[in-house]
Formats: C-alpha cells, structure tokens, sequence
C-alpha cells in the first residue's frame, strides 16, 4: 500500500500485541518507516484477536495481554535513538519516527493512552455500547482527555452512504449477518445480503444489532453528513476512523466516495 502511494499514510489498525514480541513488531515497522519515512503508523490493542486454538498456535501464553502495558514501553523504546549500555537493538528501528497508537473497545486503552501521551483509537464502530456508560464512545474520550495533556482522540465509524436511501436488510455497514455472528464468537466472511433475513431475526437479535449497528451512519450524504456532524460534536473526535464493510464492493467505493466528500 506505501508503495502504490505517494502522499498518505499508511498503518496498522491494529496489531495486537500479545500476539507478537515486542521487537519482532519494532523491526517490522522500523523498516517499514525506513521505506517511507514519515508516512507508517502503528496501532497496537491487547485483545488476543482470535480463539485459544489459534493462540496456541501461535504459541502464544494465554496471560500475555497481562504485560500489555509494559510491552507497549518496550516497543516504543525501541524506537528511541540508542543509548550508552543498550543490549538489544532493534534494525533498522532506532530514531525512526513511528507514531505508536494505543486501540481499544474500552477506558482501558484509553487510559493507558492518557499515561503514556499516545493518541487512542476507539472502536466505536463495533462496541458502540457496553455494559457501563463509561464504555461508550463519549466516555472513552472523556477518559482519554482528563487524564492527558495533549489529547488525540479517534473513534470508529461505520459509514454506508448512498446516492440513494439504502435497504435496511442485509446491505447496511455491517451485514445484520455478520454483526450477529461476531456477537456470537463465529466470525466469518462477509456474506451477500439473505432474501427474508430481516423477517427471521427475533427480538433479541435485533436488539443485538441495534447495539452492535450503533455508530454507524446510514443514508443519503445529507443524512450520512448530519450524523457524522452531530457524532463528532458528542465526542470531540480529532478524526475518524470510518469502516464500511457491505458485500457489494461497488457501493462499497461509493461510500467511501461520499464519505470523503463530505469531510471535504
């Protein structure tokens, strides 16, 4: 992607960090930046991203999210210019200028963000709600700006805008479908839009995809436009991180279209 491009950056959404050591990730990223300078950033979260087969494939300790905090001050150590009596190095890593993120679904990440004086990426866009107010989009960021000085904030939308209105049955930012299934711990691709799924899904599965469905942006660019207005003065977002995940790829590119002209 940096080499197909010239002027935007380019980074991770994230990587997660107990899935890999904190040098290996150093190296990769430092010569990544090497590449491109200027242009690579880094997200890191401390959830295992898969299930307890795959961790133990990847021979990973199952406690390792503990030491999330700590690992995120090895890795960024890493890229500090090196130091009289440093042991370990990380090439081409060090004084390399890698903007390191933190990612997280809750005031947890945030903040550690906070402590650290890193920027935070909230996953807004599929954790809207939980169960505490203080798990929301608005109480992650207010997390994130009481506890630092320089606060830089960056939650997640879901944004399927049309030129047209959109059909709410299978073909909204996330396909009702897939949005049940990962509630479920059954991720899998995504799925075309069902004929008579809308009709099917019973009380509590609604209910599960409002919730899951809440920050998401759905409509006409006026519509998309108001929306995206009022989300960024609820939670004083510096910018977002926008996901449009629709089975039809050409209304997919469309979305993103208008999404950019709206931020225009």
């Amino acid at each position: 992607m940096a080499a197909g491009t010239k002027t935007i950056r380019v980074g991770a959404g994230g990587i997660m960090l107990p899935n890999h050591a904190p040098l290996v990730i150093a190296e990769q990223f430092g010569t990544l930046s090497a590449l491109f300078p200027g242009r690579i950033d880094l997200g890191v979260g401390r959830a295992p991203g898969s299930d307890q087969k795959t961790a133990r494939a990847l021979r990973r300790d199952p406690s390792a999210a503990d030491t999330f905090p700590e690992d995120v001050v090895e890795l960024m150590d890493y890229f500090k210019p090196p130091h009289s009596g440093q042991t370990i190095k990380a090439v081409p890593c060090a004084g390399q200028d890698v903007p390191v993120w933190i990612l997280g679904s809750s005031t947890f990440g945030a903040r550690l963000a906070a402590h650290l004086g890193l920027p935070y990426a909230f996953a807004s866009h599929f954790a809207p709600a939980s169960s505490s107010r203080r798990s929301t989009p608005t109480g992650a960021s207010s997390a994130r700006r009481s506890n630092s000085a320089r606060p830089y904030v960056m939650p997640g939308v879901n944004v399927f805008a049309a030129d047209t209105t959109p059909k709410p049955a299978g073909s909204g930012p996330r396909s009702p479908r897939s949005s049940l299934d990962l509630h479920r711990g059954r991720p899998r691709r995504l799925a075309a839009p069902e004929e008579g799924f809308d009709e099917a899904l019973t009380p509590e599965d609604r209910l599960i995809i409002d919730s899951m469905l809440g920050c998401s942006a759905v409509g006409s660019p006026a519509t998309v436009k108001a929306w995206l207005k009022r989300f960024i003065e609820r939670t004083s977002a510096d910018e977002l991180m926008i996901s449009c995940q629709v089975f039809d790829h050409a209304a997919r590119l469309r979305s993103y279209e208008i999404a950019a002209q709206i931020q225009r």
